[in-house]
Formats: C-alpha cells, sequence, structure tokens
C-alpha cells in the first residue's frame, strides 16, 4: 500500500546543455508516484532531507525508507560491505527521530528500478526543458513542478496491490528542527559557540545568567541559517554568517 516503502535516489546528468545537475527523486514503491523531484548542485544530505520533508508535510509519515548506500545516508565502514547501522548519519538521525525504518539496498538489482526510472527522465525531461528553452535551475525546478511531475504520475503511477494507506498524519513538532544537520557543543568561557570557523554569542535571557560550559546543540537547517538548543529549548536563531537574527530584526525596526 501506499506509505509503506519509500524510494529515494538521485541522477547525475547533462539535462540542459553544458550544465550537469543532480535530479532527486523520492517515490512510492507501491504506486511508483513521484512525490517530488527537483534539481540541486549536488546530492546530499540537504536534498534527501528536503525531498522527504516534502512529502511528510505533503501526505504524512511513512513506514520504510529505501535508498543506495551513498555516504550521506549510511555510514560503511568497509568499502561495499553492510552498513553501519549503530552509527547513523545526519539522514539517518532524522528518520530514527521520526520512528522510520531505514534499509539499504545491497544487490545490482535492487538500483534497478531506479536507473529505469532516470532512463525516462534523461529522455524524455531533457527533451521537454529544451523544448522550451528553459536553462537555468530555477525555471527547470519550476517546470517540473508545475507541468512535468503531474504529467508523469497521470501516465507512470499504478494501482497498489492494497488500496489503503500506510501514511500516518504528521501533529508532531517543528519539521525542521528535525531535518537539519544537528552538532553538540561546548559553550567557551566568553558564552560563545565555535561552529564551523563562526563564533555564535548566546544572548542574555531570562533562564540563566550563562551557559558557560553547558553543552548545546547547533541545529544548521536546510537553508544553511543556524539555531542553538539546549535541551528542548531553542535560545537564539542565526544567519549564515553567524549573526543573531533577533538582533538584525531589531535594529531595522
Amino acid at each position: 500500500m501506499p506509505g509503506m516503502l519509500i524510494h529515494q535516489d538521485g541522477s547525475t546528468h547533462e539535462w540542459v546543455p553544458d550544465r550537469k545537475w543532480d535530479l532527486i527523486v523520492t517515490m512510492d514503491d507501491a504506486t511508483s508516484e513521484h512525490y517530488n523531484m527537483f534539481f540541486v548542485d549536488e546530492e546530499g544530505t540537504r536534498s534527501s532531507m528536503l525531498g522527504v520533508k516534502k512529502l511528510i508535510e505533503q501526505r504524512g509519515l511513512f513506514c520504510s525508507f529505501y535508498s543506495d548506500r551513498g555516504t550521506h545516508y549510511w555510514h560503511t565502514p568497509e568499502a561495499g560491505g553492510k552498513v553501519d547501522k549503530n552509527n547513523p548519519t545526519q539522514f539517518g538521525r532524522a528518520l530514527k527521530q521520526l520512528g522510520t525504518e531505514m534499509i539499504a539496498a545491497y544487490s545490482p538489482q535492487a538500483r534497478g528500478r531506479s536507473e529505469r526510472v532516470f532512463a525516462t527522465h534523461q529522455d524524455r525531461l531533457v527533451k521537454e526543458l529544451a523544448l522550451y528553452d528553459i536553462t537555468t535551475m530555477a525555471e527547470a525546478n519550476r517546470y517540473i513542478e508545475e507541468n512535468y511531475l503531474p504529467a508523469y504520475n497521470q501516465e507512470f503511477m499504478c494501482q497498489p496491490a492494497i488500496p489503503e494507506s500506510a501514511f500516518v498524519p504528521w501533529i508532531g513538532s517543528n519539521l525542521d528542527d528535525i531535518f537539519c544537520e544537528q552538532y553538540s557543543r561546548t559553550v567557551g568561557r566568553d558564552n560563545c559557540v565555535s561552529f564551523e570557523r563562526l563564533t555564535l554569542q548566546i544572548p542574555a535571557n531570562d533562564y540563566r545568567c550563562n551557559y558557560i560550559k553547558v553543552r548545546v546543540r547547533i541545529h544548521r537547517y536546510l537553508d544553511g541559517t543556524l539555531a542553538i538548543f539546549h535541551g528542548p529549548k531553542k535560545l537564539a536563531n542565526y544567519n549564515q554568517l553567524g549573526e543573531l537574527l533577533v538582533q538584525k530584526q531589531a535594529q531595522n525596526q
């Protein structure tokens, strides 16, 4: 039934003349429906999280997730070996937080379905983008969402063996704080946190005088902005340069 097993994969191709992009597709095993597909410069943690986040917002939680053994999906101690299910990647941590099972592909046959799907896209989508003289990623993604994806699903979707849905409505907390990169850090003596050459100043609040030597959690969201959490409490938001967004808003008022 729909929602029991979700596939996700990416394909690098010259989708428009002289430019190679990665096409990320998130689809259903039972129906072959493409829930979303979009171009990015390079497949990775953020693109995979974005595809699954869009799906949950659209349909709800699903039971299990199937992918290749790409490094953003799995840690694999030995090349070609078994994945380490006890050491999740950032993507694996997000799905574990949702209670969704991850399944790794091991055989060439397991990738056959995705390869056939991408062969179709590399033929049809390339021709359609050329037909409408689409050359930028923003235009291409808009065309996919508004035209190509609905037409593809109408032609290629099939009926599931069981008509009921395995999707469960999402009623939890903010998905942005699940589908993000999370890192643990210790606050310095200056009440700041160092993160990838940025210094994040924790602003004063009414809960405690300072957070010196406290373990906090950094969230880097899909748009590159940052936040600091102490347990479940968000202490501050920052832009990509590490500047406090609250301070910036206050200065503009």
